[in-house]
């Protein structure tokens, strides 16, 4: 069954925080449920993945999971409304962004915000105009990944580490959704927390099937 991905002009009351980088702006962070139950109680969108009988999560083969979904990313009732909004297809992101003013960032803006710091006096001990190897800089270490740290699954916005240009999570936590289309599939950036530090790497290219939706995929958006 296909979503009812609604439109409306309403956006909303406070916009997220975002950076500006050059002529675009990104979310500072990944779109959490709480922005994304603005997004449902405006436009009325119920997502496949509520229609569908729950998302996928991968183990020994994609599995659907009953009742996991944008509202319940695990199944039950989540530990905060600040969890990156996941279960969603390309579409319904992208329903999300345009609600909110903005767009899905193409794979190259994505990248550039990620690897590049573009602020123009940016604080220590980042340098403007450098390009780091890991979205958190010189080493992976403070992003939410399979590999040794605090967070066993999903992390609020804003509890990760600060990266290139004060973006959170532009390096694992969810995989992000851009605007990138090959056929019938769509491209993720960034890796996850099911994952370990070397799918967060600039060179990591991995593409999905458009109307999946899963417990690992997220996105955040661009304006301009």
């Amino acid at each position: 069954m296909a979503a009812a991905v609604a439109s409306a002009t309403a956006q909303p009351a406070t916009p997220p925080d975002r950076v500006q980088l050059g002529r675009i702006a990104i979310d500072r962070t990944e779109v959490t449920i709480a922005q994304f139950a603005r997004f449902v109680q405006a436009t009325g969108t119920v997502t496949r993945a509520e229609t569908e009988g729950g998302g996928f999560e991968f183990d020994g083969g994609w599995q659907r999971r009953p009742g996991w979904t944008w509202r319940t990313p695990d199944g039950v009732a989540p530990a905060s409304s600040q969890l990156p909004a996941a279960h969603l297809t390309h579409a319904e992101a992208a329903a999300y962004c345009r609600w909110a003013g903005g767009r899905l960032p193409t794979a190259a803006e994505w990248l550039g915000a990620a690897f590049t710091e573009q602020r123009a006096a940016p604080p220590a001990p980042w340098v403007s105009g450098t390009t780091y190897p890991w979205p958190t800089g010189n080493s992976p270490q403070g992003a939410n990944t399979s590999d040794p740290d605090r967070w066993p699954r999903a992390a609020p916005a804003g509890e990760t580490a600060a990266g290139v240009n004060g973006l959170h999570d532009m390096g694992a936590n969810v995989w992000e959704w851009v605007s990138d289309a090959k056929g019938t599939e769509r491209r993720t950036m960034g890796g996850s927390w099911w994952y370990g530090a070397s799918q967060m790497k600039a060179d990591v290219v991995a593409w999905k099937p458009a109307d999946f939706f899963a417990v690992y995929i997220g996105f955040r958006c661009a304006y301009g």
